[in-house]
């Protein structure tokens, strides 16, 4: 088997295309797109680039095919907030080869230790975790946009090389038209109607605006989690320039008490079911596919990508409110019948009870690994 650098138009092909030859007979399989995964590494567009780097490999067998791929990622900010400086490993994507397998990792691993690190996550993305992080082990239905998809057994190729679980990701369902449990119904009606209270969707003449209230909010909600780094302008900018062409602003919902931003909600029309037809690839045919597509199949499905609230303000019941927010937009437009809450880190058990409040049922579950050098 032979590991070969992915530096070349020919070995990034190689690389955006095993997954289509890993998957090509399962039916609930979706290709991400082909600039979505090339965008985390070009340093142009992914500013994470500014302090840390990447790689990737592509492997093939004594025969010449590729039978796998793997990239390494270190981020200067986040490496050394742990107790070992911790790099991490994404976009593994393999035959049911052990050897094979473990040699990707051994390569990752190679790599990070001789840029100081002495343990790696994974499967992550080079990025925030919004997209692309964790490895899929239940819940093996059609993904989401920027969700992980996995062949089973994967979990058995990360855990026999040595990987132990970090953390597991839950993503809950709920179903548009079922109501939300009285009790739940009943605190949010009476928070909306709470003084100094108010709720606003995006508006994106006042991006600027949103954008500055979405950091506060944001770095304010997650500031207590392990290995927290905060989130820079340039960061929500390019989040939002990757939902531009499907983002709905009256999804994106912030709650405010006595004028001060205190909670947001960002949800978005499911992409997936727009690209489903256009194997990862976006030129001009494609593009043309993809707005037939947006106008004839219209979405059914809604990601909430992000949810949080400052720390004074959450037990407020202002995540509650903003839910039944969007419901009131949603219902009458009689499109939508599902939305899909991904994805919550078990160690977040505030959110994990607001999923059980709104009655969401199971939908998948993700695990993020550490292997310790």
């Amino acid at each position: 088997m032979q590991i070969i650098e992915v530096n070349n138009a020919a070995t990034r092909k190689s690389f955006l295309d095993l997954p289509r030859k890993i998957y090509k007979n399962d039916p609930n399989w979706i290709c991400p797109l082909n600039r979505d995964i090339e965008w985390v590494f070009d340093p142009r567009k992914n500013s994470y680039h500014q302090n840390g780097k990447c790689i990737r490999w592509i492997l093939k067998d004594r025969n010449r095919k590729v039978i796998g791929r793997i990239a390494a990622f270190m981020n200067n900010k986040k490496a050394y907030l742990t107790e070992v400086p911790t790099g991490g490993c994404g976009f593994f994507e393999c035959t049911d080869n052990q050897a094979a397998a473990d040699l990707l990792f051994d390569t990752a691993k190679a790599w990070l230790t001789g840029n100081g690190m002495k343990a790696m996550d994974g499967p992550i993305n080079f990025g925030e975790n919004d997209m692309w992080w964790g490895l899929l082990v239940e819940g093996f239905a059609a993904p989401y946009y920027g969700m992980n998809y996995h062949q089973p057994y994967y979990k058995r190729l990360f855990e026999r090389y040595g990987f132990a679980p970090l953390y597991e990701q839950i993503s809950n369902a709920i179903e548009i038209y079922r109501p939300f449990p009285e009790r739940f119904t009943k605190i949010a009606e009476w928070v909306t109607q709470k003084p100094g209270y108010h709720f606003e969707h995006l508006k994106k003449k006042e991006f600027e605006r949103f954008s500055g209230d979405f950091k506060e909010i944001y770095n304010d909600a997650w500031k207590d989690f392990e290995n927290f780094t905060p989130i820079t302008d340039t960061a929500i900018r390019e989040t939002f320039e990757k939902m531009k062409i499907i983002m709905d602003e009256k999804l994106i919902w912030f709650a405010y008490v006595n004028g001060e931003p205190a909670s947001m909600v960002l949800i978005v029309p499911d992409t997936n079911e727009l690209i489903s037809n256009l194997n990862g690839r976006l030129g001009m045919w494609n593009k043309l596919k993809f707005m037939l597509n947006k106008w004839s199949r219209k979405n059914k499905r809604m990601r909430a990508v992000i949810m949080g609230t400052k720390t004074k303000f959450q037990k407020h019941g202002l995540e509650s409110a903003m839910i039944i927010k969007l419901k009131e937009y949603v219902l009458p437009l009689q499109q939508y019948k599902e939305l899909e809450l991904s994805w919550v880190g078990d160690f977040n058990t505030k959110m994990i009870a607001l999923h059980e409040a709104t009655g969401a049922t199971f939908s998948k579950k993700h695990i993020t690994y550490r292997y310790i050098f």
